[in-house]
């Protein structure tokens, strides 16, 4: 490895990062979505969450920013809460109607974002690529544990 801090495996996947989501968010926009929006509406169209502590767990944020992102989506029509019958304290949430009905045009959108961005990528590449990513989240995931 480099002495180049700027050349670093941390450095680079930032910049990655960020070049995903500015490609994202500029796509994403004129579907009604934002790149944020994401875990939430995947969450909520798989059955993995349906209530606020859920989706903050899902999307691994914490649950004050989830609560501000929840309210802005239920502002522009994306999700609708529901009492919890099971915990009065507590709603359910669930996507809206035009929220499901934009979902897969926002998903072929992301699809072939990176599909260009990993243009030149064989699909061998690809997947070691994600293999890889998805370890060194796992490990950071348990150094963030372990603080």
């Amino acid at each position: 490895m480099k002495d180049d801090v700027l050349s670093t495996p941390g450095h680079l996947i930032s910049l990655a990062a960020r070049g995903f989501a500015r490609l994202s968010e500029a796509r994403l926009k004129p579907l009604g979505f934002g790149i944020g929006h994401l875990p939430v509406l995947v969450a909520l169209q798989n059955g993995k969450a349906a209530t606020q502590r859920d989706l903050a767990r899902f999307a691994r944020v914490e649950q004050p920013p989830m609560a501000q992102m929840l309210a802005r989506m239920e502002r522009d029509g994306l999700i609708q809460r529901t009492p919890d019958p099971a915990d009065g304290r507590s709603s359910r949430i669930v996507l809206t109607k035009a929220a499901r009905d934009g979902m897969p045009a926002a998903i072929a959108t992301l699809f072939e974002g990176n599909r260009q961005a990993l243009a030149g990528f064989s699909e061998g590449e690809a997947s070691l690529l994600a293999d890889l990513l998805t370890r060194l989240i796992e490990n950071l995931d348990r150094i963030a544990g372990a603080e």
